[in-house]
C-alpha cells in the first residue's frame, strides 16, 4: 500500500495513509499507460495521421522536412529531485524545438519514446506528457505529438524526434556566416548554467558513502524559493522558437540553438564557415550584468555563465550588417578567420567549457 511522494522527489513510494495502491506502469501495463497518456499529448496541425497505427503520417507541403532528436537520461541530463514530471516534458520539446527553429523552420511534429522504472507511477508519465503539450503550445502552437514507444529501464529516458517545415525558405545552416555581418542572440544567456550551478551547490548534500554530492529534493526546494527564474531556466526553459523564422525571413546567414554554451556553439559557426566570431567585451559584459546581484557566487561568475553555461536554448545568428530583426540583440561581428574561433574584445577567448553530458557526473542517478 503506497502513494507517491509530494513534488520533487522524483517518484518514491512510501506507505499509503489511505492505503490505497499506487498505480505503476509495471501494475497497470502498456495499453493502459498508453490509453491515460494520448488524450494529454499535443496533437500536430500536419498530422494526416496521429497515434494508433504503427507509423504516422505527417505533411510536408514543402516536399522536404527537418528533423532532430535529443535524449534526456536520468543522472547526466537531468535530476529527479530536481525536476517535476512536467518540467521533464516541457524541456524535452523545449531542446528539440529550438533546434528546428534554429534551422529557420516552424516545428510541426514530435515522436516521443520513454522508458521507465517499472515502478514509475502513471502518473509520472501523464505529467511529462501534460509538460509536452503545454510546452508546445507555449512556444511552437500547432505542433504536436505524432507517435512514439514505451519502455522500460533502470533510468528514466526521454528520447524525442522533433520534425519541422521549412516552407519554401532555405535553411539556415551554421556555415553561412560571412565576414562583417552582424552576430546577435535571441533568448536569454548564462540563467541555466546559473540555475544548475545553485542546484549543486545549494540544493544537494554530501554523501555519508563517498563523499559525493547527491541531489537532495528539500534542498532543492529552498533554492527554487529563493531563486525561480535561475531554476526554471534550468528545468524548464523557455526558447524564443518563432524568431527562428524571423530571422531566416530576415536573411540569416547562420544560425543555432544555444545548447552546449555561447562559446562553444558560436566556435561551431566560425568553424563550419570558415571565420572567426568577434564578440564584443562590452556587449557581453552587459548580458553578463542581468545575472550580477542576484546570488554572490552567481554574480561573480556570471560572465562564465554567459560564455559556458549552456542549455539556454536562445538563437545566435548572423545577419548582414543593418538586418538584425526586433527581438535579436547584438553581441559581435564576424571577422576573418584567425588564429582563434572566438574572440572577446579582440582577445582570444581560451575557455574550454561548455555543457557535455560525460562531465561533472559521478554515476548517481538522483
Amino acid at each position: 500500500m503506497q502513494f507517491v511522494e509530494a513534488s520533487l522527489t522524483g517518484y518514491r513510494l512510501k506507505v499509503s495513509e489511505s492505503g490505497d495502491d499506487v498505480e505503476t506502469v509495471a501494475s497497470v501495463g502498456e495499453l493502459e499507460t498508453l490509453r491515460r497518456i494520448f488524450p494529454r499529448l499535443p496533437r500536430a496541425d500536419a498530422a494526416l495521421l496521429g497515434p494508433g497505427d504503427d507509423a504516422a503520417i505527417v505533411a510536408a507541403p514543402d516536399g522536404r522536412f527537418v528533423v532532430t532528436t535529443d535524449m534526456m537520461i536520468q543522472g547526466p541530463d537531468f535530476r529527479l529531485a530536481w525536476s517535476l514530471p512536467h518540467e521533464l516534458g516541457w524541456k524535452a520539446a523545449a531542446s528539440n524545438l529550438a533546434d528546428v527553429a534554429a534551422m529557420g523552420a516552424r516545428p510541426t511534429a514530435l515522436v516521443v519514446a520513454i522508458a521507465a522504472p517499472l515502478d514509475t507511477p502513471v502518473s509520472v508519465l501523464e505529467g511529462i506528457a501534460d509538460g509536452l503539450r503545454d510546452a508546445c503550445a507555449a512556444m511552437a502552437p500547432g505542433a504536436g505529438v505524432v507517435g512514439g514507444d514505451l519502455s522500460t529501464s533502470s533510468a528514466l529516458t526521454l528520447a524525442v524526434t522533433a520534425f519541422g517545415d521549412l516552407e519554401g525558405r532555405a535553411a539556415v545552416l551554421r556555415s553561412g556566416a560571412r565576414v562583417g555581418d552582424e552576430v546577435a542572440v535571441a533568448g536569454r544567456l548564462g540563467l541555466a548554467g546559473a540555475g544548475v550551478s545553485l542546484l549543486y551547490r545549494d540544493g544537494s548534500r554530501d554523501s555519508d558513502a563517498d563523499g559525493a554530492r547527491e541531489p537532495d529534493a528539500r534542498l532543492a526546494r529552498a533554492v527554487r524559493r529563493d531563486h525561480p527564474a535561475l531554476v526554471q531556466a534550468q528545468v524548464a526553459p523557455t526558447s524564443p522558437i518563432s524568431l527562428g523564422i524571423v530571422a531566416a525571413l530576415a536573411g540569416a546567414t547562420a544560425m543555432l540553438d544555444v545548447s552546449d554554451g555561447l562559446v562553444l556553439d558560436a566556435s561551431r559557426i566560425a568553424a563550419a564557415s570558415g571565420v572567426t566570431i568577434a564578440f564584443s567585451a562590452e556587449l557581453i559584459e552587459a548580458e553578463a550584468e542581468t545575472l550580477r546581484g542576484i546570488d554572490a557566487g552567481v554574480g561573480r561568475r556570471a560572465r562564465e555563465f554567459v560564455l559556458a553555461g549552456g542549455e539556454d536554448h536562445a538563437l545566435l545568428a548572423t545577419f548582414p550588417a543593418g538586418a538584425v530583426p526586433e527581438g535579436f540583440r547584438v553581441i559581435g561581428s564576424v571577422a576573418a578567420a584567425g588564429e582563434m574561433p572566438v574572440t572577446i574584445g579582440g582577445e582570444a577567448y581560451l575557455h574550454s567549457g561548455g555543457w557535455d553530458p560525460y562531465a561533472d557526473w559521478d554515476g548517481n542517478s538522483g
